[in-house]
């Protein structure tokens, strides 16, 4: 595959801490020889592991972009062996939207992996990252929230690999970030997610969702900053005393296991839920009803949970189309 484009004068080797940017060429009317310019901070001090911490992925999701900018402010040299990597917006253009997918070339970065340096921005960062960054990388966590349309229980994450050794290494990193929830995502070989590229790369690779709304909620910014301090210690990366542990109590190992979990809209219309977060359910009981307020006296139109579980994620936004994720569920690991 080519060269990736992008570039920067951030010298990923030298010690001390640099804020820099990566520059994604983007010629427009207003700027020929323009760049998208994404903010980058690279922390190293002598031989040691890296980590490599981003946010803005989806660029409606901020707790982890305010938690990285918090930690950009805070982190010295003089705290670390080895190398932190920190990108608060990765998605710039999105994140400077305030929208989940980039207003350039409406991508997704999280279903852009592994990406094409010959492609539209969104597919030319994800490429950046796998080619470059992933390989410079001891660990990774890919800060996310439920953005402008879902609001989560808060969760630190982890991608199961098809390599059992590296399996455990992430339920171990899982473990130490000390999120109340850790959820373990199945493997999924042929998605295009970061997480994926990740593990494919054999990262021990997290993820988590801190929030959601659209807003940025102070305790999901807490959770990440204190979860942070652990993943660093774990990795070997600042000392041990400098870990805070977990947020409230070991995590609760969770996961989701089918699309059972998922329930979707039925119909176009405005959802009353009938759960709220944190709810135990069973297969059968009403999920919500879809109401339809230009046709009232149209019977409302329910739907239903296809399996038991906990209601980790409830949609936001009160208008559905039909085919519109309003909740869904994890269960305990075993």
């Amino acid at each position: 595959m080519s060269q990736s484009m992008i570039w920067t004068r951030v010298d990923y080797e030298k010690d001390g801490k640099q804020n820099g940017w990566l520059q994604l060429p983007h010629s427009v009317t207003r700027s020929a020889y323009g760049n998208v310019s994404i903010p980058l901070t690279v922390i190293k001090n002598g031989k040691g592991p890296t980590a490599f911490l981003m946010a803005g992925n989806h660029g409606d999701e901020y707790e982890g972009q305010v938690a990285l900018c918090k930690l950009i402010q805070s982190l010295e040299p003089h705290h670390i062996q080895g190398r932190v990597i920190i990108i608060p917006a990765i998605n710039l253009p999105a994140a400077m939207a305030g929208v989940r997918v980039s207003p350039i070339d409406q991508g997704n970065l999280n279903r852009s992996f592994p990406g094409d340096p010959n492609g539209t921005a969104t597919y030319a960062i994800a490429h950046y990252i796998d080619t470059v960054l992933y390989p410079m990388a001891d660990i990774h966590h890919d800060l996310h929230s439920g953005g402008s349309s879902l609001q989560y229980l808060p969760f630190a994450s982890m991608r199961q690999s098809q390599d059992a050794a590296l399996n455990a290494r992430a339920t171990s990193a899982l473990k130490a970030f000390g999120a109340p929830i850790g959820l373990i995502w199945a493997y999924s070989p042929d998605s295009r997610l970061s997480s994926v590229a990740a593990v494919n790369r054999n990262l021990v690779a997290l993820g988590g969702e801190f929030g959601g709304g659209g807003s940025v909620t102070s305790s999901g910014v807490r959770i990440v900053e204190q979860g942070l301090k652990n993943l660093l210690a774990h990795a070997g990366i600042i000392e041990a005393s400098r870990a805070v542990g977990p947020y409230a109590g070991p995590s609760r190992l969770m996961e989701i296991k089918s699309r059972d979990y998922y329930v979707y809209a039925p119909e176009a219309g405005l959802f009353e839920p009938a759960v709220e977060l944190g709810d135990t359910v069973r297969r059968g009981d009403v999920c919500g009803k879809v109401y339809f307020v230009d046709n009232p006296g149209r019977a409302p139109e329910p739907c239903y949970f296809e399996g038991d579980g906990m209601v980790i994620c409830k949609r936001h936004f009160g208008r559905v189309e039909r085919g519109d994720c309003v909740v869904h569920l994890a269960t305990d690991v075993a």
